[in-house]
């Protein structure tokens, strides 16, 4: 029983490990997430989705991953071309709210926020448009989830490394909202957040 319980703790803390050392890096999926949270716009809907995301792709992987590496050359490159066009209009977005200026903290509180179901779309769409996502948690995640004798511990480490990411990132967002109440930083961050999406673009533009 002590040693049945020991492979659990074991599997999941690799599930853990190896996957919060793959997902917490500055890329177009977390720069996005970070620029809604700290705008206030729906950050517990779209940190939902980005780990219902993870837990989903990694588990396919897992269980699928012999399968899913003979699919994966045909799929990259229009996969690619589509994300490269939509981190490029998400980009051209914030360089544009950057260079107009003029906002705050302050309006936007007294602003309408959009639909959640809209930024629900879009975070489908920065996530699955973007190949390396699938790269991440199908086959590297997915490969050493499928070596592990207790899969499913696997996942539920991973599931629990991404929401503590996501869920970090909501959470610190708001706690560092006060101190965005300066239109220079929001222009700041939309400048940060667009040459982060472009870089993301042009390098999937070379492998194209």
């Amino acid at each position: 029983m002590e040693s049945q319980f020991n492979e659990i703790i074991t599997v999941l803390s690799t599930g853990f490990l190896v996957t919060l050392g793959l997902i917490v890096a500055i890329g177009a999926q977390n720069a996005w997430v970070l620029n809604k949270s700290l705008r206030g716009e729906h950050p517990w809907v779209i940190t939902s989705v980005c780990v219902s995301l993870d837990i989903s792709l990694i588990a396919i992987g897992v269980y699928s991953i012999s399968t899913i590496q003979q699919w994966m050359p045909d799929l990259i490159p229009a996969i690619t071309l589509m994300g490269v066009v939509f981190l490029l209009w998400l980009s051209g977005q914030s360089f544009y709210r950057a260079w107009q200026g003029g906002e705050s903290l302050t309006t936007n509180e007294g602003i309408e926020l959009g639909s959640p179901w809209r930024s629900v779309g879009q975070v489908l769409a920065i996530s699955l448009l973007n190949p390396h996502v699938y790269l991440d948690t199908v086959v590297l995640i997915g490969s050493v989830g499928a070596q592990q004798t207790l899969p499913i511990w696997f996942i539920v480490g991973a599931g629990c490394a991404s929401a503590l990411w996501f869920f970090s990132i909501a959470a610190g967002a708001k706690l560092l909202r006060p101190k965005l109440s300066e239109p220079k930083h929001w222009q700041m961050l939309d400048t940060f957040t667009g040459i982060c999406l472009l870089i993301v673009a042009l390098l999937m533009a070379q492998k194209l």
